[in-house]
């Protein structure tokens, strides 16, 4: 084994920056995302991955800042695994915190790992102090209220680009992300959704909702989608 690799473990990391000069720059810098990725799986073992207050994305295989909110990348394959398992088919799961309205964290087979609701978007809160989006409190708030002291049984779909189980999650017999649409309290996501998802149950009860004026619709033509909202308000 050459020296370099013969002494403690060493970290391998770089910064992609959002913009680049000339093409060749891209070209290369992909190279070296590709070189490194692969390294850090064979040689080191598993990578982590965040997102500074800048929009700057790192790639590690070291401990990463403690303060960085930090993506696992191999352990978010193990989790989808284990998930999509048959026997674990039934299993219930602790809610242990709620983001806001279409995020959560919950504990249950010896995992911890954050779930991103699926097929719905909610009204974002703000980021370090930057304004909150109007209702995104009431939706945070309507989600802690179906969840409060419940388990929850979870079906996934994979994950997200920031490593997130993308699920739906069920309490009490009920589809919660179904009930976030319904309170209008979040749209149908209006990106790539799972094939498998049943998009159509979420897009009438999201007409229905709207039709209604409940939660965020009744702001009429002043309603903005979250999407549009994350685009004029960028995190700082």
């Amino acid at each position: 084994m050459s020296r370099g690799f013969s002494n403690k473990k060493k970290e391998i990391a770089f910064v992609l920056i959002k913009k680049y000069d000339k093409p060749f720059l891209m070209i290369k810098t992909f190279f070296c995302i590709f070189l490194v990725l692969f390294l850090s799986i064979f040689l080191y073992g598993n990578i982590y991955f965040w997102i500074d207050k800048t929009g700057t994305k790192h790639f590690t295989n070291v401990s990463p800042p403690k303060n960085e909110a930090v993506q696992e990348q191999k352990e978010s394959k193990a989790i989808f695994k284990k998930l999509s398992s048959k026997k674990n088919k039934d299993r219930v799961f602790n809610v242990v915190k709620i983001f806001d309205g279409d995020t959560i964290q919950v504990k249950g087979l010896d995992l911890i790992f954050k779930i991103r609701l699926v097929g719905i978007d909610c009204p974002e809160i703000g980021f370090n102090g930057q304004k909150d989006q109007p209702f995104s409190q009431k939706a945070k708030q309507y989600l802690i209220n179906l969840l409060d002291d419940k388990k929850v049984a979870i079906k996934t779909y994979g994950t997200d680009a920031y490593n997130r189980q993308l699920a739906e999650v069920f309490a009490d017999g009920k589809n919660i992300n179904l009930e976030m649409i319904k309170a209008g309290l979040a749209e149908v996501y209006t990106g790539r959704r799972p094939k498998n998802l049943d998009s159509q149950t979420y897009l009438k009860e999201e007409v229905r909702a709207r039709q209604a004026g409940k939660g965020m619709w009744r702001q009429g033509h002043f309603y903005k989608t979250p999407r549009q909202w994350r685009k004029e308000n960028p995190r700082e």
